[in-house]
């Protein structure tokens, strides 16, 4: 067992529910302690109907209290590409060299936020859509499109089929 503490950052509506409940089953079963942090204190509410109880508001939250920092996707999640709260916790958690993680769209906060700058990353996109892949390469970072990228203490993942091998890496590496 570990006591490792892990910070989930998720949007309060409309997160990927599978990207954050695996994740979250795999860490709680390699020991770590889970924490929950979103925009609002409450009850966050997946698109696919699942409900999280936030412990903290983004704006409270230390991120030297915690080993590693992982932003979820989602639409929600896509709505906070340019909130200044999610971006500065990026930027702490490479300032104290904390391990730092992102799924789907949330990739993308973290290239907001300056942090994938010259790092090999991965974001969610589609035939339709390639504007997360923009975002990460205008942010200086270089797209790789594999289901789970590691550069360093950053580790990105493009979608909910990355989740549990997205899992596996932040226990690996944490």
């Amino acid at each position: 067992m570990t006591d490792k503490k892990s910070l989930f950052v998720l949007a309060f509506k409309d997160f990927r529910d599978e990207e954050y409940f695996e994740p979250k089953e795999l860490l709680e079963k390699a020991g770590f302690k889970i924490f929950t942090v979103s925009s609002e204190k409450g009850i966050a509410q997946g698109i696919e109907g699942g409900e999280v109880n936030i412990d903290f508001i983004i704006d409270n939250v230390k991120v030297s209290d915690f080993d590693v920092i992982i932003f979820i996707g989602g639409p929600g999640a896509g709505k906070n590409i340019d909130n200044k709260n999610f971006q500065r916790l990026a930027i702490e958690a490479v300032k104290e060299n904390k391990v730092l993680a992102a799924i789907c769209i949330a990739s993308a906060i973290l290239a907001k936020a300056g942090v994938l700058k010259n790092k090999k990353a991965t974001v969610w996109s589609s035939s339709l859509d390639k504007s997360a892949v923009s975002i990460l390469q205008e942010s200086g970072a270089e797209y790789v499109n594999k289901p789970v990228v590691v550069d360093g203490k950053i580790i990105t993942a493009n979608g909910p089929r990355a989740a549990i091998e997205f899992a596996n890496k932040i226990i690996e590496i944490v």
